[in-house]
């Protein structure tokens, strides 16, 4: 039986919205193992003086937990 926990991370780029998701996916998959999909859930931008500065996205990250062993 496969168990899925989720893990919500926000990363910011200064390029997109899309490079944002992509440094956070890349982020999430040095530290969980059987990241089997992610959703955006929210996404934002720091404004200043009238323009664009930062983008930022919160994803859910949907991981499978490892069985025990024993």
């Amino acid at each position: 039986m496969a168990i899925a926990s989720v893990s919500t991370i926000t990363s910011a780029s200064t390029e997109s919205w899309q490079h944002a998701a992509e440094l956070g996916f890349e982020r999430a998959r040095q530290t969980l193992r059987g990241i089997t999909g992610l959703k955006v859930i929210e996404e934002k931008a720091k404004v200043e003086e009238g323009r664009i500065t930062e983008f930022l996205v919160t994803l859910q990250v949907i991981f499978l937990l490892e069985e025990e062993s024993g």
